[in-house]
């Protein structure tokens, strides 16, 4: 599960958007406004209409500014004084806020609906194979299934806003669902800025409110092709309004191990404890909100493929497009739910 606070790297996989808009009108009503910039380690842009956006771009930058502190101070395990920080550091007196209450709660739920595949208490793992805070690691962990003792959210629970854990050593790795979260937010902070009609981009994550008013349609949206993440070429194109998408993948953030040439992948695989790619490339998921929509993604991508398909088979509503690589190398696609309706292009 890929960390993205304070971090350079940005989770593996990113989603391009497809919207190319003309300013047709000097009215205030059709001018369409980017603000963009620099949050939890990676990057955001929120398209808005100008004249729904009260208090301009001060009052949008002070009310994400806010935000994003107050998401790290509660999330980022790249800060030392953070909460989940001090909890993973041993300390017992921490009362966590209500951000890590509801990340907590559904990723309690998605656990459990994974079966597992979803588990936030990778942290261990996370660190043992370089992704974490420590920076890259040139070696391949040898004490597997010492580690995986301190894996398994069924070994934590929450009483009172404090964390207790079955035994020391466990570790929390929000960072599957926390960026979704966050994205969530900040729709919020829009709404109360008066905006009903936007498109937020974060780190890859996107979610869409409304329409494009110029174009009288929903948001478009594209999804990397993840055998060609460079050059900015797309599987699909959907409509995208009222509802939040995110895609997990593993073909951008990895390592190679310079002695066995070996990849080891940013989803681990939380009850084998291992690192190593799949014939899975991506998973993208549609949901009412993002932090929805990231977790449900990371366990798609997490799971061997033949869970995939029966958790989405006993799932019919579920909206989601995975794209694998077949046993003939073949590249093929799962589309479910949203991704199948009429406004799919």
């Amino acid at each position: 599960m890929t960390n993205y606070f304070n971090s350079p790297i940005m989770k593996s996989f990113s989603l391009l958007l497809f919207a190319l808009f003309a300013v047709v009108s000097c009215k205030p009503t059709n001018e369409l406004k980017i603000v963009q910039g620099n949050a939890l380690g990676t990057t955001y842009a929120v398209s808005i209409f100008e004249k729904e956006l009260n208090g301009g771009d001060i009052a949008l930058r002070k009310a994400f500014d806010s935000l994003f502190v107050a998401v790290n101070a509660s999330m980022s395990t790249y800060q030392a004084d953070s909460s989940i920080s001090r909890i993973n550091a041993g300390d017992t007196t921490v009362v966590v806020d209500e951000l890590f209450v509801e990340v907590f709660w559904l990723s309690e739920r998605v656990y459990r609906e994974s079966k597992g595949y979803f588990d936030p208490t990778v942290g261990v793992l996370v660190n043992a194979w370089g992704f974490g805070p420590q920076g890259p690691s040139t070696d391949q962990p040898t004490n597997l299934d010492s580690l995986l003792q301190f894996v398994g959210f069924d070994k934590v629970s929450l009483v009172n806003r404090k964390i207790q854990l079955s035994q020391p050593g466990i570790q929390f790795d929000f960072n599957a669902v926390a960026k979704g979260y966050t994205l969530d937010k900040m729709s919020m902070a829009l709404e109360e800025l008066g905006a009903s009609n936007y498109l937020i981009e974060l780190g890859g994550e996107i979610l869409a409110k409304g329409e494009n008013k110029q174009k009288g349609s929903p948001w478009r949206i594209g999804i990397d092709d993840p055998l060609s993440p460079e050059s900015n070429s797309l599987t699909k194109i959907i409509g995208l309004s009222d509802q939040a998408m995110a895609t997990s993948g593993n073909y951008r953030k990895y390592r190679i191990d310079p002695d066995t040439q070996s990849k080891y992948v940013h989803t681990i695989n939380p009850l084998s404890g291992m690192a190593e790619p799949t014939n899975v490339l991506s998973a993208s998921v549609i949901a009412p909100t993002c932090a929805e929509a990231d977790a449900y993604a990371t366990a798609l991508m997490a799971m061997p493929l033949e869970m995939s398909k029966t958790f989405l088979k006993e799932r019919p509503e579920f909206s989601a497009f995975i794209i694998f690589v077949d046993e003939f190398n073949q590249t093929q696609q799962i589309s479910q739910g949203y991704f199948d309706q009429a406004n799919v292009e």
